[in-house]
């Protein structure tokens, strides 16, 4: 089953402003999934003998992970986008090919997302992260709540202050293209053609054995383990052709901004409408002097056009992130018995309720539903305003950022409440 659609962006200077990285991600997933943001503080594990649970396998435990904060489908362990205390993010996309996906249990490509940001202090550490326990664990299992089974191979893009990496998979084996300049995009197949700078090393030699690549041509990723023209990639319609369109019509002019408006961009099937949605969205900014702080903003709320994109960043003593933190149930968790998904508990969370009682109250009343968009607006565009100032000053209020997530929640559920009085 191919129905989900998401999209990771990534650009880099000369296309952005300021010498920064802007790093993008929508996530795409079934309507009613509810999408949580939560705060890992980072932690030393002495007790190495004790394996790490995961969405459905133990794995071997590091002796040392960092502080990460996700934005995670609320009933795995993995996330779909996040960011570590050291600048690197990461977001994933379900990409199909020739290669037959494993409905096994193993590590979920949302998983190895959690996994990078948790063990790795660069990019390519993190690329290194997950190739490893790629080879070691493998990758499958269903990636959705429920009874359909939906299961898909991974690519993922992996950004830090410096540079991006592309790393696309077809089961164990996987190809990787470093980005150092420009922009770059991935969504829901494969797009690593003749620029590989890394790859699993019986990669090609699979390829010849299956009969997909004669071993005398350029050997182009894509089209050897998908299905894909490639000589066509850029002219199509799909969504991979529509996302790299509109980041270089911004190119060289592209701010965290111009990262949301694509976002936001429906048109285009970016934003995504329909059984499948765009249920959470992320915009990073990575400054390359690395005195200044990263700052990742994230929604935890579908389409990005009615939500509010809220800063985090990291700083010691973080205040946890309670309105958009999902219940907890425990041993009682469909997910923690098997068979799985017998039940589906109510996942929703604060921010989410109060945001989908709002949008039910003004679907009806268009003069309300302005009012509070443009509420929403007013809002984002202070914490905007107050982000830049911190970037530009290189001012950073610590007692005031350790609750600047928790803070804007807050505000945010205050107009859906005014909404939802009125």
């Amino acid at each position: 089953m191919k129905l989900c659609s998401c999209d990771t962006f990534v650009a880099l200077p000369p296309a952005t402003v300021d010498n920064r990285i802007i790093f993008g991600k929508n996530s795409d997933r079934p309507c009613d999934e509810v999408q949580e943001v939560v705060y890992f503080p980072a932690a030393v594990h002495d007790n190495l003998r004790e394996h790490l649970k995961c969405t459905y396998i133990e794995i071997d435990q590091v002796p040392e992970t960092y502080a990460v904060v996700l934005s995670r489908p609320a009933w795995l362990w993995g996330a779909e986008m996040g960011a570590n205390e050291h600048g690197v993010c990461i977001g994933n996309e379900a990409v199909w090919g020739r290669e037959e996906v494993c409905d096994e249990e193993a590590l979920l490509g949302m998983d190895l997302v959690r996994l990078g940001l948790e063990r790795a202090d660069t990019a390519e550490k993190a690329l290194n992260v997950i190739v490893d326990l790629l080879e070691k664990y493998g990758q499958g299992g269903n990636c959705s709540e429920g009874r359909m089974v939906f299961s898909y191979h991974n690519s993922f893009l992996i950004a830090d202050r410096n540079e991006a990496w592309i790393l696309e998979t077809a089961g164990k084996y996987w190809a990787a293209e470093k980005v150092q300049e420009g922009v770059r995009n991935i969504s829901n197949q494969l797009s690593i053609t003749t620029k590989i700078d890394r790859e699993h090393a019986d990669m090609r030699n699979y390829a010849k054995q299956k009969c997909w690549w004669d071993g005398k041509k350029e050997f182009d990723f894509a089209a050897t383990y998908s299905y894909l023209d490639t000589a066509n990639m850029m002219i199509s319609p799909g969504r991979y052709c529509e996302g790299y369109k509109l980041l270089n019509k911004h190119k060289g002019n592209i701010t965290f901004e111009t990262m949301m408006e694509i976002l936001r961009d429906k048109p285009s099937g970016i934003n995504m409408e329909g059984a499948f949605l765009t249920t959470a969205s992320m915009v990073s900014i990575l400054p390359q002097d690395s005195s200044l702080p990263c700052i990742h903003f994230f929604t935890g709320t579908p389409d990005p056009e009615r939500s509010v994109f809220k800063p985090f960043i990291f700083v010691p003593n973080i205040s946890q992130l309670l309105d958009t933190s999902s219940p907890t149930f425990e041993l009682e968790d469909p997910i923690k018995k098997k068979p799985h998904f017998k039940s589906k508990p109510d996942r929703r969370h604060p921010l989410y309720q109060k945001h989908q009682q709002a949008l039910g109250a003004v679907d009806n009343n268009e003069e309300k539903a302005k009012t509070m968009l443009d509420n929403m607006k007013k809002l984002e565009k202070e914490l905007f305003k107050e982000m830049e100032s911190v970037l530009q000053n290189k001012h950073l209020d610590v007692d005031k950022i350790v609750n600047l997530f928790p803070q804007c929640t807050k505000d945010e559920i205050r107009i859906y409440k005014s909404n939802i009085s009125s």
